[in-house]
């Protein structure tokens, strides 16, 4: 069993990816400085003997012990990241540093979490690894999606220089409980709005599409990569199946048994008009796909929801 560091630990995916380890035997630090991660994540980890939280920004050095490190401090959705956007790239950059430093010094193995935002607004289609983006260096999203391409550089430069063992997975869309119900994206909106009987905010036409992957088929896929010895990456992590903005709120006023309406809002400066993964990589390595499809996932999330939004 190792000792495995979880940077993030206390967000919507890190708090799945503790859990997935604790029952997997593994002693778990959680690092977090709570800005988007929730203690409500994790309360029901407090208490395991093999479970440990420290309260850290990760912009800062960390002195701790570990085998595996597991890298996935960053506000990811667009309300967070740009509500503090300095704070954002320093995450991604000098908390990279920091990170990496910590698994030269321990010998320790770093997954990185990146993300299907260094791709930008794509202009191939599905996205792969070797493609090397169309990103608006300036724009407002600019803080994530450059802040992810310099940590992919970064833990590239690490391990060719240093030996470090590093890999790299980029995220497309992931959905599942414990995501924030406040966080903006397009599925958390989408529910809570129909859950309330309001009307669904689509921006653009709703043709624009997105790739929903549920969240623990995510953290499987973390598991293969980090378990594995061959592939350093960028690998893909998502879900293939293609979904127009429209075609996922007729998906969740089903599940929800809503009938809100839609209203329709102006596009956001450089919202992605298609993003879908090619995957073909994580195959064929980590012999990896996802399982849960969108309407069993969705109608799990709806559940979540319902009872800590709406049944307490």
């Amino acid at each position: 069993m190792a000792n495995i560091l979880v940077t993030g630990g206390a967000g919507f995916l890190g708090s799945h990816l503790c859990e997935r380890l604790l029952s997997e035997g593994h002693d778990v630090i959680c690092v977090d400085n709570f800005f988007s991660g929730r203690k409500d994540n994790i309360r029901h980890l407090i208490g395991d003997s093999r479970f440990e939280v420290i309260r850290h920004d990760i912009v800062h050095p960390l002195y701790v012990e570990a085998d595996l490190i597991y890298n996935l401090a960053c506000p990811a959705s667009p309300v967070a990241y740009q509500y503090n956007p300095i704070k954002t790239i320093k995450t991604s950059t000098v908390g990279m540093v920091n990170i990496l430093g910590l698994a030269k010094r321990c010998r320790a193995r770093v997954l990185h979490t990146s993300t299907s935002e260094v791709y930008g607004d794509p202009e191939i289609h599905p996205q792969r690894e070797d493609y090397w983006g169309h990103v608006n260096p300036v724009g407002p999203r600019s803080c994530y999606d450059e802040g992810k391409r310099v940590a992919e550089s970064l833990c590239m430069n690490y391990h060719l220089a240093h030996g470090v063992e590093v890999r790299i997975v980029r995220i497309f869309n992931t959905y599942g409980p414990r995501m924030d119900p406040n966080d903006g994206r397009v599925v958390s909106n989408f529910l809570m709005q129909a859950l309330r009987g309001e009307p669904l905010t689509v921006y653009g036409d709703g043709s624009q599409t997105r790739s929903f992957c549920y969240v623990s088929d995510l953290i499987e896929g973390f598991i293969r990569m980090m378990e594995q010895d061959d592939e350093i990456g960028p690998v893909n992590l998502g879900n293939p199946v293609e979904n127009t903005m429209l075609e996922l709120a007729e998906a969740v006023r089903d599940v929800t048994d809503s009938g809100s309406q839609i209203a329709y809002e102006p596009l956001p400066q450089d919202d992605p008009k298609r993003r879908c993964p090619d995957i073909s990589k994580a195959k064929a390595t980590l012999g990896w796909s996802p399982q849960v499809d969108l309407r069993t996932g969705l109608q799990r999330t709806a559940a979540y929801y319902r009872e800590t939004q709406f049944g307490r």
